[in-house]
Parts: C-alpha cells; sequence; structure tokens
C-alpha cells in the first residue's frame, strides 16, 4: 500500500444521493446546468443539527482543544460511547468520523503546558536553620570553661587538634555518604570505625604540640565533640544534637546575670559532652542494628574522600588566618553555613527549572550564570552589614564566604580535586605571607579569597554551566 486508506467519505458527495439512469444522451441542451443523465437527491445535511453539534462542541472543548487530529477527536467520541444511531439522529451526520471532522473545526488549537513537577532540590528550611545554629553553639563551651584553664603558649594544640578534626571529619563524611548510598548500616559502619581514629589522631597531634601540658585534656574534649557530633548530623539527628547541647545554652544563657562557679561551668560542659558522645552511640547502634544491603562489595575507594579532606584542611586554615584577626566574624560565618546549605539546595532546583526554560546550550548558560550570581549576591549581601557590625573589614569575610560555598557547590556535584586544589593554594599563599610578614601584609587573606572564588566561579561556569550535569 502505498499510502494510508480513507476511512472517511470524501468529495461533493458526502450528503447527496447520486442515481444514475441508462438512458441515451438527449440532443438539447441542459436546462440550468443540470445532467440530464443524472438524477440527484440531496439527503438533509447537518445544517439543523448545528445547535446540537455546537453545544456538544463547547462540552468537548477541553478535550478537543489539545486534540492535533481529527481522528483524536474520533477515538474520543468512540471512548465515550456514542453510538452511530445517536450520530445521525441527534447531530445530524452519517458517521463518527464527519461528527469528528466538525468539532474538530470548531474548537481552536490549545496545546497548555504540562503540569509542573515538584522540584526535587526544595530545601528543608528549618532542618537548613538548625544546622547553622548547631555549627555555632559548640562556641559556648569555651565562652563557659574559659575562666577555668589558661592556654599561654599552649593555644595552636587546641588549633592543631581542630584543623585535624575539621579536615578529618569532611573526609570521613564524604565517606559515610558514599556508603549511604549502598544502606544506612554500611554507613554507619564507616562512623564507627573513622570517628574514634579521627577523634584520637586529633588528640595525639594536640599532646604533641602542647608538649604534654593539662590542655591537651581539653583537645581531647573538643576532639570527641566534634567526631561525635558529625555522626549525628550525617545521619541526620540534628534535633538529638541540639537537645544534648542544652547544657551548654542554659549555662550561657545566666552568664549576663549570674556567676554559676568553676564546679557548674565544668559540670554544664563535661555534661554536654557526656550527651552529645551517648546520642552518638545510641544512634550508631540504631542504625548498624538495620539489615545489610544485599550484594554489598568493597565500597567507595579510600582515595575518593583525599579531596574532601584536603578542602576541610584548607577551609579551616583560612577560617583560622580570618580569626586571629577578626574572632567574631568567624562566629557569624558559623552561623551563616545554615543559609549557605539552603542556597546550595536552591542553586539545583533553580538550575532545574532553567534548564526547562532554555531551549540552545548558549541559552542554559546565560540562564546558569545568572543563577550563580543570584546565589553568591543572596549568600555574601547579608555578611557585608554582619561584618561592619563585628568590627571586621568589609571584604574579607564575604570573600571568603565566596570562597567557600562556591567549593561546596561544586563539591555538591562530585567535583571535589579542582575546589580543593583552589583552596589550598589560597590558604597556602595567605599562611605564608601571615606568618612572614611578606606584603601586603593583612591584605593577603581577602586577596587570596578574591582569586580562589573568581578561579571557583569560572569552574562553575565552564564543569555546571552544560545541561548534562543538571539532567
Amino acid at each position: 500500500m502505498s499510502g494510508p486508506m480513507h476511512l472517511e467519505p470524501h468529495g461533493t458527495q458526502d450528503d447527496t444521493l447520486m442515481l444514475r439512469l441508462a438512458v441515451p444522451k438527449l440532443p438539447a441542451a441542459p436546462r440550468h446546468g443540470a445532467d440530464p443523465v443524472t438524477l440527484g437527491l440531496r439527503l438533509p445535511g447537518p445544517g439543523h443539527h448545528d445547535a446540537a453539534v455546537n453545544e456538544l462542541a463547547a462540552e468537548l472543548a477541553d478535550r478537543v482543544g489539545p486534540a492535533v487530529h481529527p481522528y483524536e477527536v474520533a477515538a474520543l467520541l468512540e471512548a465515550d460511547g456514542l453510538s452511530a444511531d445517536t450520530i445521525r439522529r441527534r447531530y445530524g451526520h452519517p458517521d463518527i468520523f464527519s461528527l469528528a471532522a466538525a468539532l474538530y473545526a470548531r474548537v481552536p488549537r490549545v496545546f497548555p503546558e504540562p503540569a509542573a513537577a515538584p522540584d526535587p532540590w526544595r530545601p528543608d528550611h528549618l532542618r537548613c536553620l538548625l544546622r547553622g545554629v548547631l555549627f555555632a553553639l559548640p562556641a559556648l563551651a569555651y565562652l563557659l570553661t574559659a575562666p577555668l584553664w589558661r592556654p599561654g603558649g599552649h593555644a595552636a594544640a587546641l588549633v592543631a587538634a581542630g584543623i585535624l578534626s575539621w579536615a578529618w571529619g569532611q573526609a570521613l563524611g564524604h565517606r559515610a555518604y558514599a556508603w549511604m548510598a549502598v544502606g544506612r548500616r554500611e554507613a554507619a559502619r564507616a562512623l564507627l570505625r573513622g570517628a574514634p581514629l579521627g577523634a584520637a589522631l586529633a588528640t595525639a597531634a594536640a599532646a604533641a604540640a602542647s608538649q604534654g601540658s593539662p590542655i591537651t585534656w581539653a583537645a581531647a574534649a573538643q576532639s570527641l565533640y566534634l567526631a561525635a557530633a558529625g555522626v549525628l548530623l550525617v545521619l541526620g539527628r540534628e534535633l538529638l544534637l541540639l537537645a544534648a547541647l542544652s547544657p551548654l545554652v542554659a549555662g550561657a544563657a545566666v552568664l549576663p546575670w549570674w556567676e554559676p562557679g568553676a564546679p557548674l561551668r565544668a559540670g554544664l560542659t563535661f555534661l554536654a559532652l557526656a550527651a552529645t558522645l551517648a546520642a552518638a552511640g545510641r544512634t550508631l547502634r540504631t542504625e548498624y542494628a538495620t539489615p545489610a544491603a544485599p550484594g554489598e562489595g568493597a565500597g567507595p575507594p579510600l582515595r575518593r574522600s583525599l579531596p574532601y579532606g584536603l578542602f576541610g584542611l584548607a577551609a579551616a586554615l583560612l577560617v583560622l588566618l580570618a580569626g586571629r584577626r577578626e574572632p567574631y566574624a568567624v562566629i557569624v560565618l558559623t552561623l551563616s553555613m545554615g543559609p549557605a546549605e539552603w542556597l546550595l539546595y536552591r542553586y539545583r532546583g533553580l538550575s532545574a527549572a532553567a534548564l526547562g526554560a532554555s531551549a540552545t546550550p548558549a541559552a542554559f548558560l546565560l540562564r546558569s550564570a545568572g543563577v550563580l550570581a543570584l546565589c553568591l549576591l543572596a549568600y555574601t549581601l547579608p555578611l557585608l552589614p554582619a561584618a561592619l557590625l563585628t568590627g571586621a573589614g568589609p571584604a574579607t569575610l564575604p570573600l571568603l564566604a565566596a570562597t567557600l560555598w562556591s567549593a561546596l557547590l561544586l563539591q555538591a556535584f562530585g567535583v571535589a580535586w579542582p575546589p580543593a586544589l583552589i583552596c589550598l593554594a589560597a590558604a597556602a599563599t595567605a599562611g605564608a605571607v601571615t606568618l612572614l610578614g611578606l606584603p601586603p601584609g593583612p591584605a593577603a587573606l581577602p586577596l587570596c579569597c578574591a582569586a580562589a572564588a573568581l578561579c571557583l566561579i569560572g569552574c562553575t561556569l565552564r564543569l555546571l554551566g552544560r545541561p548534562a550535569p543538571h539532567a
């Protein structure tokens, strides 16, 4: 067959019954152009049924409008159970195809947009806010215990333990999240093995830096807390961690009006630490009791977590350099980690929407650049007045925040080595200039952060400005 078969009558004979008589042609000319050998009987057409057809068209307009061919309307009428007798008697059409064509001609074409799909990257507002608060609450322990110990020249022990804990926690968190794709029991096992080891290594670094000073005990408590808190945050137990830190909140809340004394200061701090350790242990036991995932393999290789640990090291060094001159700005930066996480989700959601609204790769790149600029401005602009209120310079805090957020954005898409190396280079350069007293002096940190932020933004546009990572 060379073409589709016609399923409905065509031509001018749709409503005319033609009877051709076998008679010879007469010599006389026909009157009014009529064929003398043809008797034409015209049956009543659908004209007097127009009102019924119009009424049916109005009733089915929402379903006939999106049709792209009358046959779709015919299928719709057949699905509605319209019989051939009803079509002839009520609507005056010989068959369903004729009625479908009439309806198709009467209803304008409309092509509604598909219903908007729910945003899979919609952030949990309360959870992001809570995580930002939880990142800053441990600082209350230093406020409570400050009169109890004199770090003196051994403050480097706490710094060394904190930097190592931060780097270890980033690498362990990545490994636990990678295991989470296999099963929660496997993630809990990774945390159970890695968290105590990280705390022990951080405490050993503090002991070496303090040369056996009693401050080692404070560093050990800090390392244990960071390890336990990391376990709770990775496993999504933010409310449990908040409850464990409630003694710190209560103790710090009464300090402006009442001196609790050394025993209560130390007791509230150790109570919060014990509650955090107990909550982490109970959570690990609960998760480890879940059934193991079938077909468990060797798991993600350790080298995949290395760049995340290096980024944690670089971020800790950058924050330390900022805190040497602007300690209160660091507290603001810590509190901003909650909104930063919220904006990471919003970037992914807005990028998915931009992908649906773009027709070409160039258009998507332009929209992607706009989304990135919007998120960066939404994160850094509120930090300007916060930096001024804390007495810090207007440049360091926003530039450091932009560097860390851009690096975290790339990591969220699985791009780990570029942000790690860029942040390490910035931290090493700023640290060397600060330690050696080289020019430009205090301006080295904001300049290094600005250069790192520009490099990270360029990487983001090159790697995430394509449709593939967002599909």
